[in-house]
């Protein structure tokens, strides 16, 4: 461990977490962001469901580890609505057993430690179109809209009961007209636009959280001095204003 200590963030999922620190990735823009105010840790593996993150969650967060985690942000959804393929194996989890890995996770990522806060994202949208094109009829058939959109509203559902922060991917994702074109590499990974969507989803609700110390990336203090002209504040503020 190096210091001087800072709030730690960690990221935990499957692919779409996994390849958030790829270029222009959402894992990338808070990275950037929160360069010298927090580090930001990857736990993301390409495939897995609920049911497979359960089963390490006490080997990622120990409870007796030294440093706990300021922020944990938790995505699962997308590869448990996977409907099964007729010939292969599949990640599927049925929904009921989604929803109870899910509440079990943020139970015990919320015992780590008093100031340890959770956020969660829903199950994106798929293209259907893109998901054909790029891989197969048979994903594209296997993974749909429709089942995709019960996994997410049954997250937003759960972190309602158990007073956990949800950003709504399926649905702000939606709201980018050409979203079916521009959001997703394949029908199901984010491209830059996509990402550029999820990482505004989680700074508005990082902001608008009455959280005691405040883990918006304005409200932390810069390491060692000032920022610089060039500083990730000044480069995000201006790629909002210009677009992407």
């Amino acid at each position: 461990m190096v210091g001087p200590a800072r709030p730690l963030f960690v990221l935990f999922g499957s692919s779409i977490v996994q390849l958030s620190f790829g270029d222009g990735g959402w894992g990338s823009i808070l990275a950037d962001l929160y360069a010298r105010k927090a580090d930001i840790l990857l736990r993301g593996y390409s495939g897995w469901n609920s049911r497979q993150a359960l089963r390490v969650l006490h080997h990622v967060f120990p409870k007796d580890s030294a440093i706990q985690p300021s922020l944990v942000i938790v995505y699962f959804g997308g590869n448990d609505a996977v409907l099964p393929f007729p010939s292969a194996q599949v990640p599927y989890v049925p929904l009921p057993e989604y929803v109870e890995n899910m509440k079990k996770i943020a139970i015990h990522l919320k015992s780590l430690s008093e100031k340890t806060r959770v956020i969660f994202l829903t199950a994106p949208p798929v293209s259907y179109a893109l998901i054909k094109e790029k891989l197969s009829e048979e994903h594209a058939e296997c993974r749909t809209l429709e089942s995709c959109r019960k996994y997410a509203e049954a997250c937003k559902e759960l972190c309602k009961k158990i007073d956990v922060k949800c950003i709504d991917v399926w649905s702000a994702i939606q709201k980018r007209d050409d979203w079916l074109t521009s959001c997703f590499t394949d029908g199901i990974h984010l491209t830059a636009e996509g990402s550029q969507i999820v990482a505004e989803e989680i700074l508005k609700v990082l902001e608008e959280a009455d959280w005691e110390p405040s883990l918006h990336w304005k409200a932390l203090p810069i390491e060692f001095g000032s920022p610089t002209k060039l500083s990730p504040e000044r480069q995000w503020s201006r790629k909002k204003k210009n677009g992407p």
